[in-house]
């Protein structure tokens, strides 16, 4: 970007950045606004973002109860993909694929937006059966797919260990060239700087401690800077979900809060330029361009608020790790840090209107937050915009528990796996 060019970023450093320009606002709250939006991570800012250019309405705040980017957002192993099985699902996130695939040119803000593909592996003959199942599923609606051979894993991965004394022997996998990985930070960086360009007010230190109300009707919040009154609040805690609906008095809903653990290694050569995951357990990895390993693993399996794990997950993780790739034993692990998920019933997402008038909810992204970030964004906006949802979004309704038209993406939801 011209404005950030190499004499600019000379002249700043020496100055001690003293006349660097903040890349938004650190506004006072006004007394009302159209539109607040609870939760100032990837998926409020993408929402006051698409609020704003796609629909017109910019008299809109983000509330955020600590700073930008400081739950999932930034707590997350980067990877994006749209290769689900069931179409409400693969029509959402390739939707989103779309939109990330043009997303640093419409934001002006590189998000670092990297299609190095995704590999699911497969270790039995009924997985690889199912995986094939996905694959077709997702080329009927138009999502690239491609089943990968023993052969074909190995020359990409010359590391990986496809051997038939493999502790969990490899049998092919399922490959989707167009996935990849995304900088986290710069996703949340790029969507505050859109939507306060054009007029949102972010609010950062900004907790909410409770709704005001117009009988059943919603009419803005409490917040430790205030009382806010909007027309519309849509919520879109992640984690903080339940929390936040109960300040509202919504004490039940077909979500919890789990702990899930990344990690990051020490810089390595270059040797994994893909993302891959392990079919026998729960385990995922990418490398950064920096040449460190990122990678998670499964749930911690217990209700928790906490950014932090806990040791049993970590072996875990650390065991399936080496079970792949048995060079990698002796890396060190840098640091690790955990997102609070918000786990649905069925492994798919709310996104709807209510449980009260005014009120507006985002929530149940299981693993699946940050690849969802812009088209949850996009259809949360005109949810908001039009009082009905979009066609991409109008079977995530909050009610289809209680009707049981569930979406159940296998696996995806809030029981944790046995293995």
């Amino acid at each position: 970007m011209a404005e950030y060019s190499a004499l600019s970023l000379l002249r700043n450093a020496l100055s001690g950045n003293k006349d660097w320009k903040p890349a938004w606002r650190k506004p006072a709250p006004k007394a009302s606004y159209d539109v607040v939006i609870i939760g100032g991570g990837g998926h409020g800012l993408a929402t006051a973002y698409y609020l704003a250019k796609e629909h017109g309405i910019t008299n809109v705040a983000v509330v955020e109860k600590g700073y930008l980017g400081s739950g999932n957002v930034g707590r997350n192993t980067t990877a994006v993909r749209s290769n689900y099985l069931l179409p409400p699902n693969t029509r959402f996130y390739e939707h989103s694929m779309k939109l990330w695939e043009n997303l640093s040119h419409d934001l002006n803000y590189n998000v670092m937006f990297s299609q190095r593909g995704v590999l699911n592996l497969a270790h039995t003959p009924a997985q690889f059966d199912d995986y094939a199942r996905r694959g077709n599923s997702m080329r009927h609606q138009g999502v690239d797919a491609e089943l990968m051979s023993i052969a074909e894993i190995k020359r990409l991965m010359p590391a990986i260990d496809v051997s038939a004394s493999a502790r969990f022997p490899i049998l092919g996998g399922l490959m989707q060239p167009r996935a990849g990985t995304a900088r986290h930070d710069a996703v949340a960086w790029g969507y505050a700087r859109g939507a306060d360009r054009r007029g949102v007010d972010i609010l950062e230190n900004c907790e909410v401690t409770g709704f005001l109300r117009d009988g059943d009707r919603v009419t803005g919040v409490v917040t430790t800077r205030g009382e806010i009154r909007a027309k519309k609040v849509a919520v879109a805690a992640a984690g903080s979900t339940g929390r936040v609906m109960q300040l509202a008095g919504i004490d039940r809903l077909p979500i919890e809060s789990h702990v899930l653990q990344a990690f990051v290694s020490e810089s390595l050569k270059p040797f994994l330029d893909t993302v891959v995951t392990f079919g026998m357990g729960h385990f995922y990895m990418g490398q950064s361009d920096k040449g460190g390993l990122i990678y998670g693993g499964d749930l911690d399996g217990y209700n928790s608020y906490a950014q932090r794990g806990n040791l049993p997950i970590v072996e875990e993780v650390m065991a399936e790790m080496v079970a792949l790739f048995p060079s990698l034993a002796s890396v060190r692990m840098l640091r690790s840090w955990a997102g609070v998920c918000d786990m649905s019933m069925d492994g798919s997402p709310i996104i709807t209107a209510g449980p009260l008038p005014g009120m507006y909810l985002n929530c149940g992204w299981c693993y699946g937050g940050f690849k969802a970030t812009p088209a949850s964004g996009f259809c949360f906006a005109h949810t908001i915009a039009r009082d009905e949802p979009h066609e991409l979004n109008a079977a995530f309704t909050l009610d289809r528990f209680h009707r049981g038209t569930v979406i159940d993406e296998k696996g995806q939801g809030a029981t944790p796996r046995l293995h």
